[in-house]
This record gives C-alpha cells, sequence and structure tokens, in this order.
C-alpha cells in the first residue's frame, strides 16, 4: 500500500476548521439514491449545462426522468432549471446548471434528494459556483435550497464534482464538494433539512493538486467493508495537466493520515464486484500515453479491489483495454474506452458489474462495453459491446455523437437489477440524447430499449445543450 507522507501532507493539505458542530440527530431509515418518489424504483437525472434558458446560453438545465416497470418513462418527468418556481437564484448564461449531479435522502423523509453543481454561478467573484438541493417526495421532486458553502472567497466552481454519504461516519449524510482554487474540497457537515441552519463543516487545500483543476471528479464507497463510506478524489497534478487520484477517508479532521493513491484517471465508480464485502473502485483513464502518461492507447479502466485497509495491496489491479482478451474490439488512437465507468448489479446475481464507455470509438460515434463480477473478480467471460448500430438499438452510430460519454447501471424498474443507461451529449449536433436498455439475468437487452432528446423532456435544444453530460453517479 502506497500512503503519501504525512509530513507532506500536513504541509500540502489543510482541514479548515469552521462552525462548532450541533449535535447529531438521530437517522431515520433512507431512500435509496435516486429514488426521489419514494416508489421502490431510481430515477434518472440528466444534466444538460450547455442548455439554453429564457435566452441565457449555457445556462444550464436539469431533466429528471421517473422510473416505471418497464424504464425511465418520459411522460412522467420533471424539468428544472434555475428559473425553477422555487429554485434559488437566476438563469444566467455561462451558469452551467446540472454539472454535476449527486443524490442521498439528506433529510431521512423517506424520499431522496437531488444535488445540482452550477460551478459558473457568480457570486462574490465570477464563476463561484453553487450547489442546489431539490427535494423528493410522494410526487417527485419540489422545493429546493442552496447547499451551505463556507469560503466562497477561497475557492472558484464550488459544485464541479459531488458526492453524498456519511463521510464522517457520525450517522448522518453528509456532502462533499469539489472546487478549484486554494480551497479544492469542501465538507459540508449533516444533518441538512429543508429549513435548519448548517452543522459545519470543512475545506481543504492541496498543493501537489492543479488549483487551477481542483477536484474534478468525486465517488464514493464501502472499501473497507466497515459501513463507512471512503472517497475517491479526482484532479491534475500540479504543473501538468495528468490526472492524479486518491482514496481519502473524510472522518479524519485533516485528512492526511489516511489517503491512498490510486491508479491516475479522471473518473470511477465503487461497489463490490466480487462480493467480499468490500467495495471496488474502477478508474478510467481516456488519454492516450502521449496526452497523460498514466493513460493508454485508446484508453484504459484499472480495477482497484477493496480490503479492510483501503486497496488490497495483496492483489494485483485489473488493468482492461480493448486489447484485453475476452474485451470486444481493440485499442485504437482516440476511441477513449474509460471515458465513462460505472458499476452496478446488472443480472441480479449479487456481484457488481461494469459499464465502460468509449466515446471515441469510431471517429467519436462511441460504443459501451459491459463486462461481470463474480467470486474471483471482474471476468471478460460473456462480455458484451453496444453501439447505436446494435439491432435494437434507437437511433444510427454518427461521427461525434459520444455515445458513452457518461454510463450509469441503475433500477429503474424495481427488479433489482441494474439497467443500462447511456447518454452521447453530441447527438444532433451538440443537443444531446440518452438511451436506456432494460436489464435481464443475463444482461442488458435491447429488445424494448428507449432513446430520448432534450426535446422530450422540455429542454431547449437552442446553441448546444450537450444532455446527458451528467447522469446518475
Amino acid at each position: 500500500m502506497r500512503l503519501r507522507s504525512a509530513a507532506l501532507l500536513v504541509a500540502a493539505l489543510t482541514s479548515l476548521p469552521l462552525a462548532l458542530t450541533a449535535p447529531t440527530a438521530q437517522a431515520a431509515p433512507a431512500a435509496a439514491p435516486y429514488d426521489f418518489n419514494g416508489d421502490g424504483r431510481k430515477d434518472l437525472a440528466i444534466g444538460a449545462p450547455g442548455a439554453t434558458v429564457a435566452g441565457k446560453a449555457k445556462a444550464g438545465a436539469v431533466s429528471v426522468v421517473y422510473g416505471s416497470t418497464s424504464g425511465p418513462k418520459t411522460s412522467t418527468r420533471t424539468l428544472l432549471t434555475q428559473d425553477t418556481a422555487g429554485m434559488p437564484g437566476a438563469a444566467e448564461a455561462d451558469d452551467a446548471f446540472g454539472s454535476a449531479l449527486a443524490s442521498a435522502d439528506l433529510n431521512t423523509d423517506g424520499y431522496a434528494d437531488l444535488l445540482i453543481g452550477t460551478p459558473g454561478e457568480d457570486g462574490s467573484d465570477t464563476n463561484d459556483g453553487t450547489v442546489t438541493i431539490v427535494w423528493g417526495s410522494t410526487t417527485g421532486l419540489s422545493g429546493a435550497r442552496s447547499l451551505f458553502s463556507f469560503f466562497s472567497s477561497d475557492y472558484d466552481r464550488y459544485g464541479k464534482s459531488l458526492a453524498a454519504g456519511d463521510f464522517d461516519n457520525d450517522g448522518v449524510t453528509d456532502v462533499a464538494v469539489g472546487s478549484s482554487g486554494p480551497t479544492v474540497l469542501s465538507l459540508v457537515s449533516g444533518p441538512i433539512t429543508k429549513t435548519g441552519a448548517h452543522n459545519g463543516g470543512s475545506g481543504s487545500r492541496h498543493s501537489p493538486w492543479s488549483s487551477p483543476h481542483g477536484v474534478t471528479h468525486l465517488s464514493s464507497g464501502d472499501v473497507t467493508g466497515d459501513g463507512h463510506p471512503r472517497v475517491v478524489l479526482h484532479g491534475r497534478a500540479n504543473g501538468t495537466d495528468d490526472a492524479t487520484t486518491a482514496l481519502a477517508d473524510l472522518q479524519i479532521g485533516n485528512y492526511t493520515d489516511w489517503l491512498q493513491d490510486l491508479p491516475a484517471g479522471y473518473v470511477s465508480s465503487v461497489a463490490d464486484i466480487d462480493k467480499d464485502g468490500y467495495a471496488d473502485i474502477a478508474v478510467g483513464n481516456d488519454r492516450e500515453t502521449s496526452a497523460d502518461p498514466a493513460g493508454a492507447l485508446g484508453g484504459k479502466v484499472t480495477v482497484v479491489y477493496g480490503g479492510p485497509d483501503g486497496r488490497d495491496t495483496n492483489r494485483a489491479p485489473l488493468v482492461l483495454t480493448q486489447d484485453t482478451a475476452g474485451v470486444p474490439g481493440a485499442s485504437e488512437k482516440g476511441d477513449r474506452f474509460g471515458g465513462g465507468v460505472s458499476l452496478g448489479d446488472i443480472n441480479g446475481d449479487g456481484y457488481a458489474d461494469l459499464a465502460i464507455g468509449a466515446p471515441g470509438e469510431n471517429s467519436a460515434a462511441g460504443a459501451v462495453t459491459v463486462l461481470y463480477g463474480s467470486a474471483s473478480g471482474l471476468t471478460t467471460k460473456g462480455a458484451t459491446s453496444y453501439t447505436q448500430n446494435t439491432a435494437g438499438v434507437p437511433g444510427a452510430s454518427e461521427s461525434g455523437d459520444r455515445f458513452g460519454e457518461r454510463v450509469t447501471l441503475t433500477d429503474h424498474t424495481g427488479d433489482r437489477r441494474a439497467d443500462l443507461s447511456v447518454s452521447a451529449p453530441g447527438e444532433n449536433s451538440g443537443d444531446g440524447a440518452v438511451w436506456s436498455l432494460r436489464s435481464t439475468a443475463t444482461g442488458p437487452t435491447t429488445s424494448g430499449s428507449t432513446s430520448f432528446g432534450p426535446g422530450t423532456t422540455g429542454v431547449s435544444t437552442a446553441g448546444a445543450p450537450g444532455y446527458g453530460t451528467a447522469l446518475n453517479s
């Protein structure tokens, strides 16, 4: 295990004490993330940060399509912008509302809530950024408030990345927020309610990471098997544009005594692939080695297995490319294999499976590969690949669609199997679109698969909305 030295980190990564934390409230059983109406089916949130709102370019929008027995059902949906009644703020050009999404039942009322990042929001400074909480209810999402932010003069683009979980291990849900500038990570402590005051938090500075990029992506899961989620942090190495990735325990006050290096990448997903009680981490790095020394021809995904101390150093990470035996296709420059990753149990066998987007495949038409979990870890046996030219998938592959830019494995039907949803933000010259394939005991099926774009869910197609730039994390 490679632990970054505490001596280095004490100087480089500083926890900034804030308001005293209020006494912890007893948490009630929480709804599953993204089940906004509490019906047992997870809903699909779709970010379109380039959407025009009331004539304001790139103000941004989010569509929420509710789950049903047949998958996401566009006839039951909610459109959210900063001009939606009850939302804080107002839609403004370049706000980029919907750049990042996360979900948790923050107020433990039995309905999941939605967190939306708006990194372009202007506050005391240009591009301060903000995060909006939209509350779940029996009828879906309604009502909102802004997430507390403590360092408006000490960061930019607050909300560029998001994650939610009980990160400080006190029994209530917190929110981790990525930003750029001197403060690159903020932890907002729970409980977070509709009207209550804030309950403290902390912020971190990490000088080895590039301040202009900050924390660019967040994911989380129970890697150590103790019921307390750890956080995967993605950024850029100082002085370069190269990826750097680490596993952090945000329960520790200065975050310095438990920070493990992970294979460098730009996105990740966390779930238990081998059903051993420890969540595993899939890290995607879609760059060529000429752009990032940790990349690979056509891109790659590295699977790091979890253990009681974090990453399991007794098991070698599994490196996957399209040249790996059993993986469909072949590694070619610009494929961007690993541009999107998501872990979830597709076939209901209890092992998390992996969806990998390759949005650069075939002149950026894009493709998605699915691999399956097992007791011995991820296997390439039975791996399948999907494009818009796959029989039963709506549409046709076209250059620049970027099918697979984002992927999510989410149970939209309530059958306890994760359905595959895929976005192509480049579809129709930047309008974007989303596809959903239902799961079966043998994997995703294209039978009955659906596709829809921004117009179907009320998002303007003026400019290039980039529908699907963000999906359920």
